[in-house]
């Protein structure tokens, strides 16, 4: 407050000198008459100003000393405070503490009360269970001594009757392995019969061809093969089975032939070199095997490869897995076969596969002649999707209009409900009688 004094006081004093310097300036202009005059407003001035200069020194001595006064009280208020704080807090913790301790011993009073009591009622418990267990410990030794006698009784019993099982179980199979052993000489007795019986060539082909036909049917459909087809035109020769694949020209069909042979005397001899480990006769056996298959081969390129009317190939079926493999292990066999009269060997697996990779075939091409009418299909169904997209529109505008007439008819009767509200309601009983019994669920319905 008394910087913001003294700097008003020297703002004023520039004010008065900027003055006085203006009007020496104006009364030069006046001439020399008004010197003396000037003179005197001077001195005049200069006497003002040292007046006012003494009266500002007194009254900032006068300020300095009533600030001094008032922090030097302030200071003095702020002690007594402080003190009678310090004194205040004193006091509420000494009278805390003695009241914490107060509590602290009326707690450690109830504990130890506690305690005493509990220490009681733990020696009449234990009591109690040791009497408990001492009654519990006769009552399981009586009843150990009779479940002892029961078990011994009935182990006994069971034991007899569980080795009297055991020696009719052992009974029974050994009946069972004196008539497994009879089966076996009957079984032996077949195998010899079947051995036989494909020593027989028409007996071993019917095996193959049999054994070919449940691969077709069950890997092919009824209409994708046929059996003893006449595949060369003019000719009688029909081959065991045949696949119909699809031509260049609508209608006419392909047929691949299949022919199924087995040549069971020279792979029953190499079977048997085999087993004696024989190599001279193993070759012997596996040349063998090789000129029939080429003489066969050769026989299926004349009797039923002829292109256009069927594949340029054929395939000549082995019917064991074992004979298959030995002719793939035979150098350049499959090869020459391909070669020279375009025949190709296959076994069970083989063929399957085979079987598989057709059927994926005719497939894939029906569903190539099935594209176009898909896409018309697709087409129609486009545009009656069209048509179902303009009445799901025309639709959703019934219902707009139909939300918006029941949201005007809830307006409306809000505007009816506000202006009723004053009106008082009549009883059930006289609305019915004045209006009549409205029935909703007549209308309703």
């Amino acid at each position: 407050m008394t910087l913001g004094l003294d700097i008003a006081i020297i703002a004023g004093l520039g004010a008065v000198i900027v003055l006085q310097i203006l009007i020496l300036q104006r009364g030069a202009a006046a001439g020399r008459a008004g010197e003396a005059a000037l003179a005197e407003l001077v001195d005049a001035q200069t006497r003002a100003l040292e007046r006012l200069e003494r009266e500002l020194r007194e009254e900032l001595a006068r300020g300095r000393r009533e600030e001094a006064e008032t922090a030097f009280r302030e200071r003095e208020e702020q002690a007594r405070s402080a003190s009678l704080l310090s004194q205040t807090v004193t006091t509420q913790l000494t009278q805390l503490g003695s009241l914490q301790g107060e509590r602290l011993e009326g707690f450690a009073r109830e504990l130890n009360r506690f305690s005493l009591g509990l220490d009681e009622r733990f020696e009449r418990l234990k009591g109690a269970v040791e009497g408990r267990l001492v009654a519990l410990q006769a009552e399981n030794s009586a009843k150990l001594e009779a479940m002892r006698q029961t078990v011994d009784e009935k182990l006994h019993a069971t034991l007899e009757q569980r080795l009297g099982e055991s020696f009719k179980q052992v009974s029974d199979r050994l009946e069972q392995v004196h008539r497994g052993l009879g089966e076996m000489h009957s079984l032996a007795a077949g195998v010899g019969d079947l051995k036989r019986v494909l020593t027989n060539v028409k007996t071993r082909g019917t095996w193959g061809e049999v054994q070919l036909a449940a691969l077709l049917e069950q890997l092919l459909t009824a209409d994708q093969f046929s059996a003893n087809v006449a595949t060369r035109p003019g000719s009688g020769e029909r081959v065991d089975f045949a696949i119909r694949l699809p031509g260049k020209d609508d209608g006419a069909s392909v047929w691949l032939p299949l022919d199924a042979k087995f040549p069971i005397e020279d792979w029953q001899r190499l079977l048997d070199a085999q087993e004696r480990s024989d190599p001279a006769a193993m070759d012997e056996a596996a040349k063998a095997i090789e000129g029939r298959l080429k003489i066969e081969a050769r026989s299926i390129r004349e009797k039923y490869v002829s292109p256009p009317h069927t594949t340029d190939f054929a395939i000549l079926y082995l019917p064991v897995e074992g004979l298959y493999a030995e002719a793939l292990r035979r150098p350049g066999l499959t090869e020459m076969l391909q070669r020279e009269w375009r025949i190709s060997l296959a076994g069970p697996t083989t063929l399957a596969a085979l079987l598989n990779s057709l059927q994926m075939g005719f497939r894939t091409l029906a569903i190539e002649q099935r594209s176009a009418e898909v896409w018309s299909i697709l087409g129609a169904v486009k545009t009656e999707f069209g048509k179902f997209g303009e009445a799901l529109s025309h639709t959703r505008k019934k219902l707009e209009e139909a939300s918006s007439s029941i949201g005007k008819a809830e307006t409306r009767t809000r505007v009816l409900s506000r202006k009723l509200k004053d009106v008082e309601a009549l009883p059930a009983a006289e609305s019915e009688r004045l209006i009549g019994e409205a029935d909703f669920d007549a209308d309703a319905e």
